[in-house]
C-alpha cells in the first residue's frame, strides 16, 4: 500500500481544513519546508493540493509546485483544475499526476479528453458526503452518486482514483472503510483519504487490498509516524 503524505497548500502555506471547511485552518508553515520533512522520513511520492484553486480563488501555486517538484519526488496533485489548460499548467509545474474532480462532475468532456492525452497520469478525485458527490471545493453537493461516478470514471479508462469521505476529513474520526472496500468493487485503485488517525486504520485498509492512503492531519499532529508507517506498511 502507497502512503501519500498531504501538502494542501492555501495563499502560498502548507495548512489542514476541518471536514473542508476554509474557516477551520490549521497553518503548519512553508510547503516546501513540509515536504522536506516528508521525504526525511522516507515518503517515495506527496500529494500537493492547491486549496486556493480548489475553492475559485486566485493562487500561486504552481510555483510553490515547482520548488516541491525540483526536491526530486513524484507530486500528485489536485485542487481548481477545471480545464484542459489548467490541468497541462500543473503537469509543466511538475506534476506527475494530477487528480480531477470537479471538473469531472461538472464538464466529464474534459476528463475524457485528459485521460485520452495523459492515460494513467489522471486521477479521479472522488469526494463525498452522504453518497454524493461533493464539489467545488467540497461547498456543493452534487446530484450525482459516488459510486456510480466511479463506475463512469472506470469505464473511461481511469485507473487510480482518491476517495475522501468529506465528513471525516481532518477530524481523526477514523477512515471510512466500508465504504472505501465498496468503492474499489468499480474496479478502480483506490487512494483513501479522510478520517485515518492511526496505525489501525493503516493496516485495517492493507489487510483489505487498498491501493493506498492519503495521510494529513495525522502525522502533522504524530498521531501517526510517518517513518515508522512508511516501514511497516
Amino acid at each position: 500500500m502507497i502512503l501519500y503524505p498531504a501538502i494542501d497548500v492555501l495563499n502560498g502555506r502548507a495548512v489542514r481544513l476541518l471536514y473542508g471547511r476554509r474557516e477551520e485552518v490549521t497553518d503548519y508553515g512553508d510547503p516546501v519546508d513540509c515536504a522536506r520533512r516528508w521525504l526525511d522520513a522516507g515518503a517515495q511520492i506527496l500529494h500537493v493540493v492547491d486549496l486556493s484553486g480548489a475553492f475559485g480563488e486566485a493562487s500561486g501555486f504552481e510555483k510553490t509546485l515547482e520548488r516541491i517538484a525540483k526536491l526530486g519526488v513524484p507530486v500528485q496533485s489536485g485542487g481548481g483544475l477545471r480545464s484542459m489548460e489548467s490541468i497541462h499548467r500543473r503537469f509543466r509545474a511538475g506534476a506527475d499526476r494530477v487528480v480531477l474532480g470537479t471538473v469531472c462532475v461538472e464538464h466529464p468532456e474534459v476528463l475524457y479528453e485528459a485521460v485520452q492525452k495523459y492515460g494513467a497520469k489522471i486521477v479521479a478525485g472522488i469526494d463525498a458526503k452522504d453518497g454524493y458527490l461533493a464539489v467545488r471545493g467540497w461547498t456543493q453537493l452534487a446530484d450525482k452518486d459516488a459510486f456510480e461516478f466511479g463506475c463512469e470514471a472506470k469505464a473511461l479508462g481511469v485507473a487510480d482514483a482518491v476517495f475522501t469521505d468529506v465528513g471525516r476529513d481532518g477530524a481523526l474520526t477514523g477512515v471510512n472503510l466500508a465504504d472505501t472496500v465498496r468503492m474499489g468493487e468499480t474496479g478502480l485503485n483506490i487512494i483513501a483519504s479522510g478520517g485515518i488517525r492511526d496505525g489501525s486504520d493503516l493496516a485495517a485498509l492493507k489487510q483489505k487490498g487498498v491501493y493506498g492512503a492519503i495521510l494529513g492531519r495525522s502525522i502533522y499532529t504524530g498521531a501517526i509516524d510517518l517513518k515508522r508507517a512508511i516501514e511497516e506498511i
